[in-house]
């Protein structure tokens, strides 16, 4: 059984000299970061308080990039108090209707709602990324693939080319990083069903976890958003906004956009299945692991993209069909 989520010592006196003194703290969630979430309430008010303990995470991203978010006209949270040297930030409460949870619920919904998330990207590609938000450069992403044979194939038990691996990637990903570099836009990273929240008596969604934000290529978050790690979403709905996306951000080049597509789809999706399996080897966190097959559903359409053609040699060669969904498969019914 999981522990209690315990509020951090300093919070009372941290909502005492904000105006919040006496308010009940309710645990609300954690991630899968050091962050937790609380929500506060006192006198019909509520707010959510963020516990990020200083010596793993830094306010400093969560405040910057809400700040440009707000400052173009999104919503993220607003923020109503901060000690940065605590960890402790108190921001609005936008309610419980994430909507992955909510789509579970009422799925007539989810149309309407994936057009209003894939209308902010478009919003959000109009214009450059701010200039002090780190670049989704070479380095980055050969960082975050390589936690596939780093972490995967070593919990797995099987070896790989890993002096083959970054080649293969680089081969396809050049004509990426050089959009990347005429015309960054800010890429939120984690933008998903369960980061996007319905706010009441607001059109707009509601945009949480995009601390990460990084000035990389548009359809990185189009792809985080409907090749989601945590939800199906049907091939037919993800043609339907793919080309609702296209249209709103006046692509010209729509293959050109589709490889694009694919290949970052490939770089996230090799990515979290790297990233799930340290959670469980090295976090403790093995919920993660029934979310295995679905990425490498992806990750297989991906692959099955000419322009992956380097990438899927690599895989082809280096990761045996028992390694790939079918392991998760057996596992999840064992």
């Amino acid at each position: 059984m999981a522990a209690p989520m315990i509020p951090p010592e300093a919070a009372p006196q941290f909502l005492v000299e904000h105006g919040w003194g006496g308010a009940e703290i309710l645990p609300l969630a954690g991630d899968a970061s050091f962050r937790r979430y609380f929500r506060v309430v006192k006198d019909g008010r509520t707010a959510v308080l963020m516990d990020a303990p200083p010596e793993h995470e830094d306010l400093g991203p969560f405040l910057l990039v809400l700040r440009h978010l707000l400052d173009r006209g999104f919503a993220p949270p607003r923020p109503l108090a901060v000690d940065r040297d605590k960890g402790l930030l108190l921001l609005e409460d936008f309610g419980d209707d994430r909507v992955g949870p909510l789509l579970a619920r009422e799925p007539h919904r989810e149309r309407a709602i994936y057009e209003n998330a894939v209308d902010i990207l478009a919003k959000l590609s109009a214009e450059e990324a701010p200039h002090d938000i780190p670049p989704y450069d070479d380095a980055a992403k050969a960082r975050e693939v390589s936690l596939f044979t780093e972490w995967y194939a070593p919990a797995l038990g099987f070896e790989v080319d890993a002096a083959g691996f970054l080649p293969a990637w680089r081969a396809v990903w050049g004509e990426v990083l050089r959009e990347i570099e005429a015309r960054p836009v800010m890429v939120l990273r984690d933008y998903h069903a369960d980061n996007l929240m319905v706010l009441p008596d607001r059109p707009e969604l509601g945009l949480l976890d995009f601390q990460d934000a990084l000035a990389g290529h548009a359809a990185y978050d189009l792809v985080s958003l409907l090749q989601d790690a945590r939800r199906d979403v049907d091939p037919a709905l993800e043609e339907k906004m793919i080309d609702r996306y296209a249209q709103a951000a006046g692509i010209a080049d729509r293959d050109r956009f589709r490889a694009h597509y694919e290949i970052l789809g490939a770089q996230r999706n090799t990515k979290i299945l790297g990233i799930f399996t340290r959670l469980w080897k090295r976090d403790g966190k093995p919920h993660y692991l029934p979310l295995q097959p679905r990425v490498w559903a992806y990750l297989e359409r991906n692959l099955a993209h000419p322009a992956l053609g380097p990438v899927r040699v690599w895989f082809d060669a280096n990761v045996p069909e028992p390694m790939r969904a079918a392991y998760w498969i057996g596992r999840a019914a064992a």
